[in-house]
């Protein structure tokens, strides 16, 4: 259907003038057939009378000789006939355009159609059977009777039809001024102005779409200004690395020797490989801030991943002599997205790798609990103040600035996915020594 036909105006206006003119068309078949019946009945009962009428006029003429009777005066005369038969089948009178044969040979009611048109007759003998009478009406009467009735009733709705329309369609525009006021004033908006529409007066029935509306506005909006403080913060950020880089260059351009040239070459890469850590980390929080809902969500083994991620980075922790514990129940398994619970947990021991010193220690745990599964990543690096713990799960917030390299993302990206998969996401102090201990609930699957 094309747009500039689907009028919401026009539809409601002709659904109810289509439903009042069939109900109305209805009301006039029904009245006819009605009307039809009763006019029957009522003429029916004229014929009877008539007959029983003519019976007790002529009682006292059994043997006398009686004429026709005069002209036809009456436009409706013309459509009735009569006759009086004595029972030796003589006809005694008859009406001037009755003919001289029976005009029936049943008794009671009966009806023929013919050349002469649709004829009911009633026949009906004295309590003697001496005298017969039978009276004859035209079917038009009865027709151009109902037929009247009829239009009777169907004037009322040719002329108050349109006039039915022309109110409806005053009503309707009336009811849908609010509709047409929030129109134009969405229309009117420039992009950035994403407030909540408040027409000042908006019917009940469109009051949910409004709120829907004003809904997606407000997400329209957080989402906007999350990208504006992303950008902001994401220029900040690579701002520093970026010049760190060219100073590095340009030590590297103006090297005395060979040993310096390879000292700034090296700092150059370290400075490389930060930038490039740093923009991975925003891209896929970038990637993960418009989802609401888990994309083909699975059964994953939390431990298995776990074994991977510890696996990967074995060299980082015999490296650093870490003592590194991983402990993991049977079938601790979690509905959810595998490639970003591995970013979960790979962030988590990064981390503690990242602030835990040499020759420190860090535990990996998995416990299977009633209500689901637990994962805990404790270390015995500096740990991170109550006050703060809520602030490092900010973008780039870095607590100890300058004493670790970091983005400053790690634990905003395990704060989202943890939210995607809703896990519950707790900071606490480690039970090792005075270090940090993040543990993450998922629900039972």
């Amino acid at each position: 259907m094309s747009t500039a036909w689907f009028s919401l105006r026009r539809r409601l206006l002709g659904l109810l003038l289509g439903g009042v003119a069939a109900a109305w068309l209805a009301t006039v078949v029904l009245s006819y057939i009605d009307a039809h019946h009763e006019v029957d009945q009522l003429f029916d009962a004229q014929l009877a009378q008539a007959a029983q009428t003519l019976l007790l006029l002529t009682r006292h003429h059994d043997g006398q000789d009686i004429e026709e009777l005069g002209a036809l005066t009456h436009k409706y005369q013309q459509r009735l006939r009569f006759q009086i038969w004595r029972s030796d089948g003589k006809l005694l009178m008859r009406s001037k355009n009755a003919p001289e044969l029976p005009l029936t040979a049943a008794d009671g009611f009966s009806e023929t159609q013919g050349s002469e048109g649709h004829w009911r007759y009633f026949s009906q003998w004295n309590d003697g059977h001496s005298l017969q009478v039978q009276v004859a009406e035209n079917h038009q009467i009865r027709d151009s009777l109902s037929r009247h009735i009829t239009g009777r009733l169907l004037l009322p709705a040719l002329v108050g039809l349109p006039l039915i329309g022309l109110w409806v369609w005053l009503a309707t525009r009336h009811g849908f001024a609010p509709l047409e006021g929030i129109a134009r004033q969405i229309a009117s908006r420039r992009p950035q102005q994403l407030q909540a529409v408040h027409p000042a007066s908006a019917p009940s029935e469109i009051r949910g779409l409004l709120d829907a509306l004003n809904d997606l506005f407000r997400r329209v909006d957080q989402a906007l200004e999350g990208e504006r403080r992303f950008t902001a913060d994401a220029a900040h950020e690579l701002r520093t690395p970026l010049a760190a880089l060219q100073a590095q260059l340009q030590v590297a351009r103006r090297a005395r020797d060979d040993a310096e040239r390879d000292r700034s070459l090296h700092q150059l890469q370290s400075g490389l490989s930060r930038a490039s850590h740093l923009i991975d980390q925003m891209l896929l929080l970038a990637r993960l801030d418009p989802e609401s809902a888990l994309p083909d969500p699975q059964a994953v083994d939390l431990a298995a991943l776990a074994e991977g991620v510890c696996a990967d980075l074995g060299p980082q922790i015999l490296a650093r002599q870490i003592d590194f514990d991983l402990s993991a129940d049977p079938g601790c398994t979690v509905t959810g997205q595998a490639e970003w619970l591995r970013v979960l947990i790979r962030n988590l021991v990064d981390n503690a790798l990242r602030y835990t010193p040499e020759g420190g220690q860090i535990r990996v745990g998995l416990a299977r609990l009633e209500g689901g599964c637990r994962l805990s990543v404790s270390d015995s690096g500096p740990g991170i103040p109550p006050a703060e713990r809520q602030a490092v799960l900010r973008r780039f917030h870095r607590l100890h600035q300058g004493i670790q390299p970091g983005s400053g993302l790690g634990l905003a990206i395990v704060a989202r996915i943890a939210e995607l998969h809703g896990a519950d996401l707790q900071l606490d102090a480690s039970t090792i020594t005075k270090g940090l201990d993040v543990g993450v609930q998922f629900p039972a699957r």
